[in-house]
């Protein structure tokens, strides 16, 4: 018998719900990430790459709609990297993003990470929640070195390897700490 763990249930601020994504958001989680992947805020990906990466995202929906995504993908044992937070364009200033975020990191708590990273160009709004840039490498010797086995891109932006520098040039790599007595 396999037991399955309950998803986070769905929250909802007035007429927007925030829940785990399905595999028929991708068409909206794509069509929200398009305009940002071609302004270079974030990376492009193929559609595959999104229904692999279905379980790691949350999205937010109002009327049917995606307006926001974002997600959590596990690095290493206590590490984990906020990717693909978006929302719409007339839903910034609103507070969305900031949900969005604390559900991903309430997430990552769930799971036992200890450090979150992302990889932004939106240093303010990270630095508002808690994470500060990296310096030098935020792994030991041992960790670096298994995680340049990896074929994840992700992970190659973390470790700031230079085949991944065209991706990410003029991005800030960002890390917050965890700890169980700090509010998500």
């Amino acid at each position: 018998m396999c037991l399955v763990s309950p998803a986070a249930p769905p929250e909802s601020f007035g007429d927007v719900i925030v829940r785990p994504a399905r595999t028929a958001d991708v068409r909206g989680i794509r069509a929200l990430v398009a305009p940002l992947a071609e302004a270079r805020l974030l990376l492009n990906k193929e559609a595959v790459a999104f229904y692999e990466s279905v379980p790691d995202f949350v999205v937010a929906e109002e009327a049917g709609v995606i307006i926001g995504c974002g997600a959590i993908h596990i690095l290493w044992e206590d590490l984990a990297e906020i990717r693909t937070l978006a929302v719409a364009a007339e839903q910034r200033g609103t507070g969305l993003g900031s949900r969005l975020l604390e559900r991903l990191v309430a997430r990552g708590r769930d799971l036992g990470v200890q450090r979150l990273f992302c990889l932004t160009f939106e240093t303010a709004f990270f630095g508002r929640h808690g994470f500060a840039p990296v310096e030098g490498q935020a792994v030991d010797p041992a960790v670096y070195a298994e995680l340049l086995r990896s074929f994840d891109e992700g992970v190659a932006e973390f470790l700031d390897l230079e085949r991944v520098k065209p991706n990410t040039l003029g991005n800030t790599r960002m890390l917050r700490l965890l700890t169980p007595d700090c509010p998500v």
